[in-house]
C-alpha cells in the first residue's frame, strides 16, 4: 500500500453511533475500516468524472517524483515545467532552491506535497 496521509473529520453522534453498530456487529473490523470502505465506494462511484477531469487538465494521477538529474536536464534544454498531480509529487533532497526557481514554472498538487523547507520557501510563489 501506497504512503497514508491522516485526515480528521466531525460526525453527528448518530451517524458515528451507526458506524460503531455495524463494527459491533462484524460487519467492520473498526469504526477506520467503515470510513476507507465508505471513501473508497465514493471514489468508485466517481471514478469516470475523476479520470475525465485528470485528462482534462493533463494531470499526473499517482505518484510524481522530481530529483536533481531530472531538473537539470530541463534547464540544459531551457525547459521549465508545470506541474499537475493528483496524488503526491516529491521533491528530493537533492534539489537546490535555485534549480527548483530556474526550472518549476508552476505546481498543482491534489494530495500530498513532500519537499524540503528551503526549496518550498524558494518555489511559494508558484504553488496553487
Amino acid at each position: 500500500m501506497a504512503e497514508t496521509e491522516k485526515i480528521t473529520i466531525n460526525m453527528s453522534v448518530v451517524d458515528l453511533g451507526k458506524i460503531d453498530l455495524l463494527v459491533e456487529e462484524g460487519f467492520y473490523s473498526n469504526r477506520t475500516d467503515f470510513i476507507r470502505a465508505a471513501i473508497r465506494q465514493q471514489l468508485n462511484q466517481h471514478g469516470e468524472a475523476v479520470q475525465q477531469s485528470v485528462t482534462r487538465k493533463s494531470m499526473v494521477l499517482g505518484i510524481l517524483s522530481y530529483d536533481r538529474a531530472d531538473l537539470e536536464k530541463l534547464a540544459q534544454r531551457g525547459d521549465r515545467v508545470s506541474i499537475r498531480v493528483l496524488g503526491m509529487l516529491t521533491i528530493a533532497d537533492d534539489v537546490s532552491p535555485e534549480l527548483a526557481r530556474q526550472t518549476i514554472e508552476s505546481i498543482k498538487v491534489l494530495g500530498t506535497f513532500k519537499v524540503n523547507k528551503a526549496v518550498q520557501q524558494a518555489i511559494a510563489d508558484r504553488v496553487k
